[in-house]
Formats: structure tokens, C-alpha cells, sequence
């Protein structure tokens, strides 16, 4: 029996990465966009991210991908730069077989290798059963807010969640002059 690999994700996964999405904003509540984005936007919005250094994974199983991972910016104003909001999902048939978990790993440790200080998860209908809430709290995630009714979907009003991580010592110890946000941010000052 074969196991799950997870590895940085290429262009040549945006067309299952693309379907994945699709379906998980067509018949579900974990984004709140309504219509799935086209595989140009998707491979957009892949470059955009690749592109300032973010960690990007698929989960692989006898060479089908079955999930992604991403981080991203948190917020684009410069006192964020340390704060990465993750984003992970899963095909329908590989749900409940650990891939989540594995993808969420490799992410936590790929933002902590680039010297990123806090994770934060905006989790869509955030209910406390959900599967994404239960993932994060089995991660060390901390629930730190709650909007409620913040979106509306599938016909009825969905609560977001708030989760937070931290990190490579989170607040408690100055940035890395070296890490990741740090390196880019005096690239864009010069």
C-alpha cells in the first residue's frame, strides 16, 4: 500500500487543484465565493503566490493529487508581513483519510522554515463540529474570534471563524532579520 506524499505543488497540478476548489465552492461552505474560478484564475492567483515566496503543497497518493495547501498574506499592509492566513482542501473521496492533517503539517512547517510568526485560519461556517475547526484545534490552533453570520450561502447565514497559531516564538522574541517577510519587505522599501 502506497502512502501520502506531500510536496510543493507545480503548475502542472492547477487542473486538479482547480476541480478540487470547484467543487468545494460548489458544495460547500469552507469558501465563501459562490462561483468557482476559472483555471486561469486559479493558475493566477498560484503564480501570485509562488511568486512572493509562500509555501503552495498538494497531497499525492499513487500519483493523483488529493488535497492542496496554501499560505498566504493575511492582510497586504507592511505590520502584517509576519502573519500568514492558511487555506487547505481536500477532494470529496479522500476526506476523513488524514490528508487535511498531512497537508496542514508540511504547511506549518514550510511557514516556520520561511521565519513567519503567526498562522491564522478564517474558517467559513467555523461551526464547532466542523471538520476545518476540529483539524486546527488537533494542530494547536486557538480560537481567536467570531463573525457571526459574516456570509451567506446555500441558503441559510454562516458564521467565520477565527484561529491563530503561533510560531517561531510568535510575539514573544524581536523578527528574524533574515526570515522570508523580513527579506521582502526591505526589497520593497529599496
Amino acid at each position: 500500500m502506497s502512502s501520502i506524499t506531500i510536496r510543493p505543488a507545480t503548475a502542472a497540478d492547477l487542473d486538479r487543484i482547480t476541480e478540487i476548489y470547484a467543487d468545494a465552492v460548489t458544495h460547500g461552505t469552507a469558501s465563501y465565493e459562490l462561483e468557482p474560478p476559472s483555471r486561469a484564475e486559479m493558475g493566477s492567483r498560484f503564480d501570485s503566490l509562488k511568486a512572493g515566496g509562500f509555501p503552495y503543497l498538494v497531497a499525492e497518493k499513487d500519483g493523483a493529487v488529493l488535497g492542496y495547501a496554501y499560505a498566504g498574506a493575511f492582510r497586504p499592509r507592511p505590520a502584517y508581513r509576519f502573519v500568514v492566513e492558511d487555506s487547505v482542501y481536500v477532494a470529496p473521496e479522500a476526506k476523513g483519510q488524514g490528508v487535511g492533517l498531512k497537508l496542514m503539517q508540511g504547511l506549518i512547517d514550510a511557514a516556520k522554515a520561511a521565519g513567519f510568526r503567526q498562522v491564522i485560519a478564517v474558517i467559513g461556517d467555523g461551526r464547532p463540529d466542523s471538520a476545518s475547526v476540529r483539524l486546527h484545534e488537533k494542530l494547536g490552533f486557538r480560537h481567536s474570534g467570531r463573525l457571526e453570520g459574516s456570509g451567506y450561502k446555500h441558503g441559510r447565514w454562516l458564521d467565520t471563524v477565527f484561529m491563530q497559531l503561533s510560531i517561531n516564538n510568535g510575539a514573544l522574541a524581536p523578527p528574524d532579520p533574515n526570515s522570508l517577510p523580513e527579506q521582502r519587505f526591505l526589497e520593497q522599501k529599496q
